[in-house]
Protein backbone atom coordinates (compact mmCIF):
# COMPACT_ATOMS: atom_id res chain seq x y z
CA UNK A 1 0.00 0.00 0.00
CA UNK A 2 1.40 3.19 -1.12
CA UNK A 3 2.00 6.12 1.99
CA UNK A 4 -0.22 8.34 2.13
CA UNK A 5 0.73 12.07 2.15
CA UNK A 6 2.78 13.19 5.04
CA UNK A 7 1.05 17.14 4.56
CA UNK A 8 -2.30 14.66 5.39
CA UNK A 9 -1.36 12.45 7.73
CA UNK A 10 -0.43 15.86 9.92
CA UNK A 11 -3.34 17.11 8.54
CA UNK A 12 -1.74 20.92 7.67
CA UNK A 13 -1.80 22.71 4.68
CA UNK A 14 1.62 22.55 2.83
CA UNK A 15 2.50 26.27 3.59
CA UNK A 16 2.19 25.16 7.26
CA UNK A 17 4.60 26.53 9.51
CA UNK A 18 7.00 25.04 11.60
CA UNK A 19 4.96 25.18 14.48
CA UNK A 20 1.43 24.69 12.88
CA UNK A 21 3.46 21.39 12.36
CA UNK A 22 4.53 20.88 16.00
CA UNK A 23 1.32 22.01 17.30
CA UNK A 24 -0.62 19.29 14.87
CA UNK A 25 1.63 16.47 15.59
CA UNK A 26 1.40 17.30 19.41
CA UNK A 27 -2.37 16.78 19.04
CA UNK A 28 -2.60 13.35 17.22
CA UNK A 29 0.49 11.95 19.19
CA UNK A 30 -1.48 12.73 22.66
CA UNK A 31 -4.85 10.88 20.88
CA UNK A 32 -3.06 7.85 18.89
CA UNK A 33 -0.30 6.83 21.62
CA UNK A 34 -0.45 3.52 22.51
CA UNK A 35 -0.17 3.86 26.17
CA UNK A 36 -3.75 5.93 25.74
CA UNK A 37 -5.10 2.97 23.75
CA UNK A 38 -3.45 0.18 24.94
CA UNK A 39 -4.03 -3.10 22.50
CA UNK A 40 -5.40 -1.05 19.71
CA UNK A 41 -3.26 -1.64 16.73
CA UNK A 42 -5.06 0.60 14.03
CA UNK A 43 -4.14 3.36 17.16
CA UNK A 44 -0.40 1.80 16.80
CA UNK A 45 -0.14 1.81 13.39
CA UNK A 46 -1.31 5.31 13.04
CA UNK A 47 0.66 6.58 16.03
CA UNK A 48 3.88 5.42 13.65
CA UNK A 49 2.45 7.35 10.44
CA UNK A 50 2.03 10.56 12.40
CA UNK A 51 5.70 9.87 13.76
CA UNK A 52 7.26 9.35 10.45
CA UNK A 53 5.36 12.73 8.70
CA UNK A 54 6.61 14.70 11.93
CA UNK A 55 10.12 13.11 11.37
CA UNK A 56 10.41 14.72 7.76
CA UNK A 57 8.03 17.52 7.94
CA UNK A 58 9.94 18.69 11.26
CA UNK A 59 13.45 18.78 9.61
CA UNK A 60 13.48 21.44 6.94
CA UNK A 61 16.07 19.96 4.67
CA UNK A 62 14.54 17.02 5.11
CA UNK A 63 10.80 18.88 3.95
CA UNK A 64 12.62 20.39 1.27
CA UNK A 65 13.43 16.80 -0.34
CA UNK A 66 10.51 15.46 0.39
CA UNK A 67 8.02 19.19 -1.20
CA UNK A 68 10.71 18.24 -4.29
CA UNK A 69 10.38 14.43 -4.65
CA UNK A 70 8.01 13.27 -3.07
CA UNK A 71 8.34 10.01 -0.66
CA UNK A 72 11.14 9.26 -3.05
CA UNK A 73 13.34 11.85 -1.18
CA UNK A 74 12.76 10.70 2.19
CA UNK A 75 15.48 8.02 0.92
CA UNK A 76 13.41 5.57 2.21
CA UNK A 77 13.02 6.58 5.85
CA UNK A 78 9.97 5.82 8.13
CA UNK A 79 8.81 2.53 8.50
CA UNK A 80 9.17 2.82 12.96
CA UNK A 81 8.32 -0.65 13.36
CA UNK A 82 12.25 -1.53 13.73
CA UNK A 83 13.21 2.38 15.06
CA UNK A 84 15.40 2.43 11.47
CA UNK A 85 13.94 5.75 11.33
CA UNK A 86 15.03 6.91 14.93
CA UNK A 87 18.67 6.64 13.96
CA UNK A 88 18.89 4.87 17.64
CA UNK A 89 16.83 7.88 19.78
CA UNK A 90 19.05 10.04 17.57
CA UNK A 91 16.61 11.06 15.17
CA UNK A 92 13.83 13.84 15.44
CA UNK A 93 15.51 15.94 14.40
CA UNK A 94 19.07 14.96 15.86
CA UNK A 95 18.35 16.29 18.77
CA UNK A 96 18.86 14.94 22.41
CA UNK A 97 15.47 15.30 23.53
CA UNK A 98 13.97 13.82 20.61
CA UNK A 99 13.19 16.87 19.29
CA UNK A 100 10.51 18.36 21.04
CA UNK A 101 8.96 14.79 22.47
CA UNK A 102 10.06 15.38 25.87
CA UNK A 103 7.13 18.49 25.49
CA UNK A 104 4.93 15.58 24.16
CA UNK A 105 5.56 12.72 27.25
CA UNK A 106 4.98 15.61 29.61
CA UNK A 107 1.65 15.80 28.10
CA UNK A 108 0.53 12.33 27.63
CA UNK A 109 2.17 10.89 30.88
CA UNK A 110 2.66 14.37 33.47
CA UNK A 111 6.13 14.54 33.12
CA UNK A 112 9.31 12.46 33.26
CA UNK A 113 7.67 9.51 31.17
CA UNK A 114 5.43 8.79 34.92
CA UNK A 115 2.07 8.74 35.03
CA UNK A 116 -0.85 10.01 37.87
CA UNK A 117 1.02 10.25 41.20
CA UNK A 118 -0.72 10.69 44.39
CA UNK A 119 1.34 10.95 47.54
CA UNK A 120 0.82 8.80 49.80
CA UNK A 121 2.35 11.89 52.45
CA UNK A 122 0.19 13.31 55.54
CA UNK A 123 -2.06 16.01 53.87
CA UNK A 124 -3.48 18.97 55.16
CA UNK A 125 -7.81 19.03 55.12
CA UNK A 126 -10.21 21.30 53.69
CA UNK A 127 -10.69 24.52 54.84
CA UNK A 128 -13.87 26.49 55.46
CA UNK A 129 -15.63 29.36 55.18
CA UNK A 130 -18.69 31.38 56.92
CA UNK A 131 -20.05 34.52 56.72
CA UNK A 132 -20.62 36.64 59.54
CA UNK A 133 -23.30 39.83 59.50
CA UNK A 134 -22.30 42.66 62.13
CA UNK A 135 -23.68 45.96 63.36
CA UNK A 136 -22.45 49.04 62.80
CA UNK A 137 -20.97 49.08 66.08
CA UNK A 138 -19.97 45.49 66.22
CA UNK A 139 -17.30 45.80 63.67
CA UNK A 140 -16.31 49.77 65.30
CA UNK A 141 -15.34 48.47 68.48
CA UNK A 142 -15.33 44.13 68.37
CA UNK A 143 -17.42 41.39 69.88
CA UNK A 144 -17.39 37.89 71.08
CA UNK A 145 -19.92 35.88 68.88
CA UNK A 146 -20.96 32.35 67.91
CA UNK A 147 -21.35 30.87 64.28
CA UNK A 148 -22.67 27.49 63.15
CA UNK A 149 -20.24 25.29 61.04
CA UNK A 150 -20.89 21.98 59.03
CA UNK A 151 -18.18 20.10 58.53
CA UNK A 152 -16.32 16.79 58.24
CA UNK A 153 -15.00 15.30 61.38
CA UNK A 154 -13.24 12.40 62.51
CA UNK A 155 -15.30 9.48 63.26
CA UNK A 156 -15.39 9.30 67.16
CA UNK A 157 -16.64 5.53 67.38
CA UNK A 158 -13.10 4.37 65.08
CA UNK A 159 -10.49 7.00 65.80
CA UNK A 160 -10.73 8.61 62.29
CA UNK A 161 -9.38 4.36 61.47
CA UNK A 162 -12.43 3.24 59.15
CA UNK A 163 -12.64 0.11 60.83
CA UNK A 164 -14.91 -1.05 62.98
CA UNK A 165 -13.87 -1.08 67.08
CA UNK A 166 -11.95 -4.36 68.04
CA UNK A 167 -10.24 -4.20 64.08
CA UNK A 168 -7.66 -2.92 62.49
CA UNK A 169 -6.89 -2.10 58.96
CA UNK A 170 -4.83 -4.59 56.53
CA UNK A 171 -1.75 -3.45 54.21
CA UNK A 172 -3.24 -3.45 50.77
CA UNK A 173 -1.83 -6.62 48.86
CA UNK A 174 -2.49 -4.76 45.61
CA UNK A 175 0.34 -1.98 46.02
CA UNK A 176 1.77 -3.62 49.41
CA UNK A 177 1.05 -0.30 50.97
CA UNK A 178 2.47 2.36 48.64
CA UNK A 179 -0.93 3.27 47.06
CA UNK A 180 1.12 3.08 43.86
CA UNK A 181 1.11 0.57 40.95
CA UNK A 182 3.76 0.22 38.47
CA UNK A 183 2.55 -0.77 35.27
CA UNK A 184 5.54 -0.99 32.53
CA UNK A 185 4.94 -1.14 28.42
CA UNK A 186 6.49 -1.84 25.44
CA UNK A 187 5.51 0.51 22.35
CA UNK A 188 6.53 1.92 19.30
CA UNK A 189 9.07 4.08 21.75
CA UNK A 190 10.28 1.45 23.71
CA UNK A 191 9.80 0.21 27.00
CA UNK A 192 8.16 2.66 29.48
CA UNK A 193 6.64 2.49 33.05
CA UNK A 194 3.88 4.48 34.89
CA UNK A 195 3.04 4.70 38.32
CA UNK A 196 -0.50 5.26 38.65
CA UNK A 197 -2.82 5.32 41.64
CA UNK A 198 -3.91 1.68 43.32
CA UNK A 199 -7.85 0.99 42.27
CA UNK A 200 -7.93 -1.49 45.23
CA UNK A 201 -7.11 1.21 47.94
CA UNK A 202 -7.62 4.18 46.41
CA UNK A 203 -4.13 5.47 47.52
CA UNK A 204 -4.42 5.23 50.82
CA UNK A 205 -2.10 1.95 51.24
CA UNK A 206 -4.43 0.38 53.77
CA UNK A 207 -7.79 -1.64 52.84
CA UNK A 208 -11.10 -2.22 55.75
CA UNK A 209 -11.87 -5.42 55.91
CA UNK A 210 -14.57 -4.42 59.00
CA UNK A 211 -15.65 -0.94 58.26
CA UNK A 212 -16.53 1.04 61.19
CA UNK A 213 -21.07 1.19 61.55
CA UNK A 214 -20.83 4.96 62.55
CA UNK A 215 -18.65 6.17 59.09
CA UNK A 216 -18.89 3.35 57.12
CA UNK A 217 -15.04 2.77 56.37
CA UNK A 218 -14.66 6.63 55.84
CA UNK A 219 -13.21 7.34 59.40
CA UNK A 220 -15.36 11.02 59.14
CA UNK A 221 -18.63 11.96 59.89
CA UNK A 222 -20.47 15.40 59.16
CA UNK A 223 -20.74 17.11 62.40
CA UNK A 224 -22.93 20.57 63.21
CA UNK A 225 -20.41 22.85 65.28
CA UNK A 226 -20.76 26.40 67.21
CA UNK A 227 -17.59 28.24 67.44
CA UNK A 228 -16.91 31.41 69.28
CA UNK A 229 -15.45 34.17 67.43
CA UNK A 230 -13.68 36.85 68.89
CA UNK A 231 -13.77 39.76 66.64
CA UNK A 232 -11.23 42.49 66.82
CA UNK A 233 -12.17 46.08 66.94
CA UNK A 234 -12.17 47.83 63.68
CA UNK A 235 -12.78 45.07 61.21
CA UNK A 236 -14.98 46.30 58.28
CA UNK A 237 -17.11 44.62 55.04
CA UNK A 238 -14.51 41.79 53.70
CA UNK A 239 -12.51 41.38 56.84
CA UNK A 240 -11.79 37.86 56.92
CA UNK A 241 -10.93 35.86 60.65
CA UNK A 242 -8.81 32.59 59.89
CA UNK A 243 -9.08 30.20 62.84
CA UNK A 244 -6.27 28.05 62.31
CA UNK A 245 -7.09 23.93 62.72
CA UNK A 246 -11.23 24.56 62.42
CA UNK A 247 -11.55 23.72 59.05
CA UNK A 248 -12.01 19.65 58.00
CA UNK A 249 -9.37 17.02 59.17
CA UNK A 250 -6.33 15.86 57.35
CA UNK A 251 -5.81 12.99 54.71
CA UNK A 252 -3.36 9.99 56.45
CA UNK A 253 -2.64 12.14 59.95
CA UNK A 254 -2.14 15.28 57.86
CA UNK A 255 -3.14 18.65 59.99
CA UNK A 256 -6.78 20.14 59.83
CA UNK A 257 -7.73 22.57 57.64
CA UNK A 258 -8.53 26.39 58.35
CA UNK A 259 -12.17 27.97 59.07
CA UNK A 260 -12.02 31.62 57.52
CA UNK A 261 -14.51 33.91 58.55
CA UNK A 262 -15.26 36.32 56.23
CA UNK A 263 -17.16 39.47 57.51
CA UNK A 264 -20.05 41.60 56.65
CA UNK A 265 -21.43 44.64 58.11
CA UNK A 266 -24.31 46.20 58.04
CA UNK A 267 -24.90 50.34 57.43
CA UNK A 268 -25.95 52.68 59.94
CA UNK A 269 -28.94 54.75 59.53
CA UNK A 270 -26.65 57.75 60.31
CA UNK A 271 -22.98 57.03 60.14
CA UNK A 272 -21.08 56.57 57.27
CA UNK A 273 -17.45 54.84 57.05
CA UNK A 274 -14.61 55.71 55.12
CA UNK A 275 -11.61 53.59 56.79
CA UNK A 276 -11.06 54.87 60.19
CA UNK A 277 -13.51 57.45 59.86
CA UNK A 278 -17.14 58.29 60.26
CA UNK A 279 -18.97 60.79 58.45
CA UNK A 280 -22.32 62.48 59.51
CA UNK A 281 -24.64 65.52 58.50
CA UNK A 282 -26.39 67.43 61.05
CA UNK A 283 -29.38 70.22 60.31
CA UNK A 284 -29.15 73.31 61.54
CA UNK A 285 -31.41 76.43 61.19
CA UNK A 286 -30.74 79.92 59.31
CA UNK A 287 -30.76 81.54 62.86
CA UNK A 288 -27.75 79.02 64.78
CA UNK A 289 -25.95 79.77 61.44
CA UNK A 290 -25.76 83.30 62.00
CA UNK A 291 -26.00 83.88 65.21
CA UNK A 292 -23.86 80.65 66.44
CA UNK A 293 -25.00 78.37 68.94
CA UNK A 294 -23.77 75.10 70.69
CA UNK A 295 -25.37 72.18 69.09
CA UNK A 296 -25.81 68.47 70.00
CA UNK A 297 -23.70 65.27 67.90
CA UNK A 298 -24.37 61.63 68.15
CA UNK A 299 -20.93 60.06 68.05
CA UNK A 300 -19.43 56.33 68.21
CA UNK A 301 -19.16 57.07 72.22
CA UNK A 302 -22.44 58.94 72.65
CA UNK A 303 -23.35 62.70 72.32
CA UNK A 304 -21.00 65.35 72.49
CA UNK A 305 -21.14 69.49 72.35
CA UNK A 306 -20.38 70.70 69.30
CA UNK A 307 -19.87 74.80 69.36
CA UNK A 308 -21.15 76.50 65.90
CA UNK A 309 -19.28 79.71 65.03
CA UNK A 310 -21.58 82.65 64.10
CA UNK A 311 -21.33 83.15 60.45
CA UNK A 312 -21.00 79.67 59.55
CA UNK A 313 -22.11 78.49 56.26
CA UNK A 314 -23.80 75.62 54.98
CA UNK A 315 -21.78 72.77 54.12
CA UNK A 316 -19.18 73.28 56.67
CA UNK A 317 -17.55 70.63 58.02
CA UNK A 318 -16.09 69.95 61.78
CA UNK A 319 -14.13 67.29 62.93
CA UNK A 320 -13.87 65.73 65.83
CA UNK A 321 -10.48 64.02 66.90
CA UNK A 322 -10.40 60.39 67.83
CA UNK A 323 -14.10 59.79 67.21
CA UNK A 324 -14.23 57.32 64.45
CA UNK A 325 -13.34 53.98 63.94
CA UNK A 326 -10.38 51.96 66.43
CA UNK A 327 -7.66 51.12 64.18
CA UNK A 328 -7.49 47.20 63.27
CA UNK A 329 -4.71 45.80 65.00
CA UNK A 330 -3.32 49.16 66.00
CA UNK A 331 -3.47 51.58 68.62
CA UNK A 332 -5.24 55.12 68.62
CA UNK A 333 -8.56 55.88 66.19
CA UNK A 334 -9.67 57.73 63.60
CA UNK A 335 -12.01 61.44 63.18
CA UNK A 336 -15.37 62.02 63.00
CA UNK A 337 -16.54 64.68 60.49
CA UNK A 338 -19.77 66.40 60.91
CA UNK A 339 -20.85 68.64 58.30
CA UNK A 340 -23.42 71.20 59.39
CA UNK A 341 -26.16 72.03 56.38
CA UNK A 342 -28.60 74.96 56.78
CA UNK A 343 -32.33 73.90 56.74
CA UNK A 344 -34.49 76.66 55.12
CA UNK A 345 -38.17 76.31 56.24
CA UNK A 346 -40.86 75.65 53.45
CA UNK A 347 -43.60 77.23 55.27
CA UNK A 348 -43.46 80.78 56.89
CA UNK A 349 -46.63 82.19 58.49
CA UNK A 350 -47.22 85.93 57.77
CA UNK A 351 -45.42 87.14 60.96
CA UNK A 352 -42.41 85.57 60.00
CA UNK A 353 -42.41 86.64 56.42
CA UNK A 354 -42.85 90.37 57.73
CA UNK A 355 -39.59 89.51 60.05
CA UNK A 356 -37.65 88.04 57.08
CA UNK A 357 -38.96 91.19 55.00
CA UNK A 358 -37.58 93.74 57.98
CA UNK A 359 -34.75 91.82 57.67
CA UNK A 360 -34.26 92.37 54.46
CA UNK A 361 -34.54 95.95 54.36
CA UNK A 362 -31.95 96.25 57.17
CA UNK A 363 -29.61 94.22 55.35
CA UNK A 364 -30.12 96.49 52.01
CA UNK A 365 -32.01 93.74 50.28
CA UNK A 366 -35.13 94.75 48.08
CA UNK A 367 -38.00 91.90 48.10
CA UNK A 368 -40.23 92.09 44.85
CA UNK A 369 -42.68 90.57 43.14
CA UNK A 370 -41.13 89.28 39.75
CA UNK A 371 -37.67 88.78 41.68
CA UNK A 372 -35.67 86.32 43.57
CA UNK A 373 -37.37 86.63 47.29
CA UNK A 374 -35.08 86.58 50.18
CA UNK A 375 -35.62 82.91 51.01
CA UNK A 376 -34.32 81.90 47.38
CA UNK A 377 -31.78 83.85 48.16
CA UNK A 378 -30.71 82.07 50.58
CA UNK A 379 -31.80 78.34 49.05
CA UNK A 380 -28.95 79.94 46.49
CA UNK A 381 -26.26 80.75 48.56
CA UNK A 382 -26.64 77.51 50.82
CA UNK A 383 -27.56 75.02 47.86
CA UNK A 384 -30.40 73.63 50.06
Amino acid sequence: MSKRDYYEVLGVEKNASEEEIKKAYRKLAKKYHPDINPGDKGAEQRFKEINEAYEVLSDPSKRKQYDTFGHAGTGGQGGFGDFGGFGGFGGFGGQGDFGGFGDIFDTIFGGGFGGTRRSNRPSKGNDLRVDLDLEFEEAAFGITKEVKVNRQERCEVCGGTGAKPGTSTKTCPQCGGTGQIRYRQNTALGRFETIRTCDACHGEGKIVEEPCTECRGTGKTYKSRKITIKVPSGVDNGSVISLKGEGEPGERGGPNGDLFVYIRVRPHKFFKREGENVYCEIPITFVQAALGDEITVPTLDGKVKQVIPEGTQSGTVFRLRGKGIPRLNDRGRGDQYVKVVVDVPRKLNSEQKELLRKFAEATGDEVNPGHKSFIDKMKDAFGV
